[in-house]
């Protein structure tokens, strides 16, 4: 091999080498904007409480089978000033004893704007789901005595928006909400048809 083809070999080697420097700093400094542009903000978790719980159907029609229909409704708030939230996918379930009781329903995709709230009523429902037999039974008996604790879940991807141009990647959020259903007595719930609506205005659990 020449000199000159070495000389030529080691220039190419000295331009990749700036380049993939000059790409690290870059990032580097991009990195640091968005670090010091989020500790700045100070964004906040949005708050969920899950406003009422209206029961159509709840029957275990064997020891580990359980027929139910749910109409719920969900308040959402950003409390943040200066940061939106994309809600790019939401699924809403509940649960018993950490066991998923329904199907997932989706919630159509929604952009939630600073201070901004947001009212969703999905519907949840579940025909025979096999449960746990230790939940089956524990079911049963609680719905004797007529309180059942249930828990109304909602796993989202969100992105946040910052300002007016610059949006994050894809974040799981996960929300959580109590729900004490008393069957049996009328008089804590609305008869709504033929089923009870009962206003709860439980706070939620949120993580991201």
């Amino acid at each position: 091999m020449s000199k000159k083809c070495c000389h030529h070999e080691n220039k190419w080697r000295k331009r990749l080498k700036r380049i993939c420097a000059g790409l690290v700093i870059f990032n580097f400094i991009l990195l640091v904007t968005i670090l010091l542009i989020w500790a700045i903000l100070q964004p906040k978790k949005p708050r969920f409480i899950l406003q009422d719980v209206t029961v159509s159907a709840f029957n275990v029609t064997s020891p580990n089978l359980l027929t139910s229909t749910f109409q719920v409704t969900i308040y959402s708030r950003n409390p943040n000033d200066n940061i939106g939230i994309y809600y790019d996918k939401i699924d809403v379930y509940a649960t018993y004893q950490s066991q998923q009781i329904t199907y997932f329903t989706q919630i159509p995709p929604t952009y939630q704007g600073h201070k901004d709230a947001n009212v969703w009523s999905p519907f949840l429902s579940g025909d025979n789901v096999p449960v746990a037999p230790y939940n089956g039974i524990a079911l049963s008996q609680d719905q004797a005595d007529g309180t059942v604790i249930l828990f109304i879940k909602l796993n989202a991807r969100v992105r946040w928006k910052v300002g007016t141009t610059l949006t994050t990647g894809k974040y799981g959020l996960h929300v959580k909400c109590p729900a004490y259903i008393t069957f049996g007595n009328q008089n804590t719930g609305i008869v709504v048809g033929n089923a009870v609506k009962y206003q709860l205005s439980s706070s939620c659990s949120v993580s991201v």
